[in-house]
């Protein structure tokens, strides 16, 4: 199985390092898992025009493409204004309606203010409900205190706990649904 991380941010390092954790919680789990993290930080994708994918240049088609062809993924994003972050919400647009069918899509959103822990379930999960995405009942939320300042690494072991079960619950059922699939 592949798990892809998406860290949907174009500033500073908290999602990415975040998105990092699933995957490493992931591997720690089952090492068989291969995994790839997409820090949008490092490509540019285009802003989505509403036109066919192969409208857009190499990155926005790889990205795409890689997302795809995984079998599960998280999402990460920062939380800006109350609501996802404007790039992840841009790519998401490239996917069609049953883009992530038989997928499960994790969610881990970093932000500076404690009001903001809903914004993934009342922003995010619908998306990617819409998506046909199956959205596990663990989501993480990290608060920017939960950094170390210099190294921008997660310190806060209930945090850390709660991203090994959104990783746990996540491979729970994306096996079951690769053998519910296998079987039909």
């Amino acid at each position: 199985m592949k798990l892809v991380g998406v860290s949907g941010t174009l500033a500073g390092n908290k999602t990415s390092q975040a998105i990092h954790d699933v995957l490493a919680a992931a591997n720690r789990i089952d090492s068989s898992i291969r995994t790839e993290l997409i820090d949008l930080r490092e490509y540019e994708v285009e802003f989505c025009r509403g036109e066919p994918l192969t409208y857009y240049n190499d990155d926005t088609w790889n990205v795409v493409k890689k997302i795809l062809d995984a079998d599960f993924v998280v999402f990460g994003t920062p939380i800006y204004q109350a609501s996802i972050s404007g790039v992840l919400k841009n790519l998401l647009d490239f996917f069609p309606e049953y883009a992530l069918k038989n997928k499960v899509t994790g969610i881990i959103a970093t932000g500076a203010s404690e009001k903001h822990f809903l914004v993934p379930e009342n922003h995010l999960k619908p998306i990617l409900s819409y998506l046909r995405g199956l959205v596990p009942s663990t989501n993480v939320f990290v608060h920017n205190d939960d950094f170390d300042e210099e190294s921008d690494e997660i310190m806060n072991n209930g945090v850390s706990k709660r991203i090994h079960h959104l990783a746990e619950e996540m491979i729970f059922l994306q096996r079951s649904i690769n053998e519910r699939v296998k079987d039909s």
